[in-house]
């Protein structure tokens, strides 16, 4: 995404300080020492902050963090930071008092501010950007919307996430297209490799190419704009999901050369549960259909996607703070941090025996997310270790050649956290 450090988003937005954004919290003691901490790191390069444990403390301490557990499944879903969850709340009361009345004509009229702001840090046009509810909203909009017939060829990965793959096997057996499938020996640590699977299989009747950015079996990053320049050599479109990449780390929607793109605001920019963001390319609206239908389906407006009917406005709404939490962290720190946190565990447990890890500790190839198998153990008995021995919650991963746990902090998470993760995965492969 773009490079939004602190310095030049007040730039952009003038009055925006960090003491602004925390203004209606009544100054807690964990605000305000934020807010000084990152005044503090205002002269700080990204690297040099990412391990930083007292700067990420008081991050932490945004948070509402459990007590009773360390929480490394944040690649599901990730929870919201006070404020966000806070004006989630506020925007529920609110709309309770007359919801007809405050949603439809009060809350409602924050959306196209909203759809600003989310064009911004995506770094393409409002007109491309429709509110979704979560990825799978999103990218199956796209999947039942193409003017797909009978014989056309789609290319899809057997690691695609399982919503996407059911929704083009329902194409393939509603309209007859058929779905090419590409199989992929990961983790990878080669971007020409990865790109010659995808376009090895483009044929005259390929229409259409599903791109996963971050694989969530193992937290592979795919080279997408290398795949999207070839696709479109061919006059194939690209649909690109990019639910555990988006506010995970640094790009724009436009650079990765994606025509449809879909993701949830749930996960990475830490919005509200039951958020997600549709991006279309301008010129390809108008051939898409909406999935709820909408007065002029072949209309060239975005709003076209958000035909919903009545759905929850306080958490639509409270997306905002979730930008507006990203954009005071910033981006590149965020990025610098979750890949620091993925390898500080990684490198610490790599040589164990029987260890084996999924992920590559390259930068490009993956960031926060890492998955590590124990050879001759199980993937429930690894889970159910971590947890029941050290209060640890992952998820358990079986699928294809992956095998082991998904470990996602995100940042929040301490090296304290890590320090005990190493310990439990030590004594676990010594069992």
């Amino acid at each position: 995404m773009a490079a939004y450090n602190r310095r030049t988003f007040l730039d952009a937005l003038g009055t925006f300080s960090a003491t602004a954004f925390l203004a209606g919290l009544a100054k807690p003691a964990w605000s305000r020492n934020l807010d000084k901490a990152l005044l503090h790191a205002e002269d700080r390069a990204p690297h040099q902050l990412a391990s930083d444990e007292d700067f990420w403390y008081y991050v932490q301490q945004s948070f509402t963090t459990s007590p009773e557990l360390i929480n490394l499944n944040n690649g599901g879903v990730s929870p919201s930071p006070k404020v966000v969850q806070e004006a989630m709340k506020r925007y529920l009361d609110f709309s309770n008092e007359a919801p007809s009345y405050y949603m439809w004509r009060i809350l409602d009229q924050g959306r196209e501010p909203l759809r600003k702001d989310l064009a911004r840090i995506s770094g393409c046009s409002p007109e491309e950007i429709a509110i979704h509810r979560n990825a799978s909203e999103a990218l199956e909009t796209v999947i039942f919307g193409l003017n797909l017939k009978a014989g056309d060829e789609v290319v899809v990965s057997k690691y695609d996430y399982p919503n996407c793959i059911n929704a083009w096997k329902q194409r393939e057996m509603r309209d007859g297209v058929k779905l090419v499938w590409v199989d992929l020996n990961l983790p990878s640590e080669d971007n020409e490799y990865m790109t010659a699977q995808y376009t090895k299989v483009f044929t005259a009747k390929t229409k259409v190419v599903h791109v996963t950015h971050v694989i969530n079996w193992s937290g592979q990053i795919l080279p997408v704009r290398k795949i999207a320049d070839a696709a479109h050599q061919h006059g194939i479109e690209v649909l690109v999901d990019g639910a555990h990449s988006f506010a995970h780390f640094e790009y724009t929607i436009p650079s990765l050369g994606a025509d449809y793109f879909g993701t949830s605001l749930h996960k990475w920019l830490a919005a509200c549960i039951g958020s997600g963001m549709l991006y279309v390319k301008k010129d390809k609206i108008a051939a898409l259909y909406p999935l709820f239908a909408a007065p002029e389906a072949k209309a060239d407006n975005i709003r076209k996607f958000e035909n919903l009917g009545t759905r929850p406005f306080f958490i639509e709404q409270a997306i905002g703070k979730a930008i507006g939490f990203y954009d005071m962290i910033g981006a590149a720190r965020k990025e610098q941090r979750l890949f620091y946190l993925k390898n500080y565990w990684m490198t610490a447990v790599k040589d164990i025996p029987k260890v084996k890890l999924y992920t590559s500790l390259k930068p490009g190839f993956g960031c926060a997310i890492g998955v590590i198998g124990i050879e001759g153990k199980t993937v429930q008995d690894f889970d159910n270790y971590l947890f029941n021995e050290y209060k640890i919650h992952v998820t358990g991963i079986n699928w294809e050649n992956i095998h082991g746990v998904r470990i996602t902090p995100n940042v929040y998470t301490t090296t304290k956290d890590l320090d005990r993760l190493i310990i439990a995965i030590g004594e676990y492969a010594k069992a």
